[in-house]
């Protein structure tokens, strides 16, 4: 891992997609993170940008998903 150039946004890649959902399990990776991988042709991108990741990080993450319909339960 290393940081962007103003050291605000860490990067990652290249990855396996095992690799990434499992990060992202852990909370070592976050929907600001920039990822690289050959699907997303080697350039680097953010992760909220991968609708899969996504999907793998707000369920991970159900309190800092911001999710509307937790908020609302009763």
């Amino acid at each position: 891992m290393s940081h962007g150039w103003f050291h605000t946004t860490k990067r990652i890649g290249p990855i396996s997609e095992p690799e990434m959902l499992l990060r992202i399990d852990r909370g070592k990776i976050s929907p600001e993170t920039l990822v690289q991988s050959s699907k997303t042709r080697q350039r680097w991108v953010p992760m909220s940008t991968i609708e899969p990741a996504m999907r793998r990080w707000k369920a991970s993450h159900p309190n800092e998903a911001g999710d509307a319909a937790h908020g609302q339960a009763s």
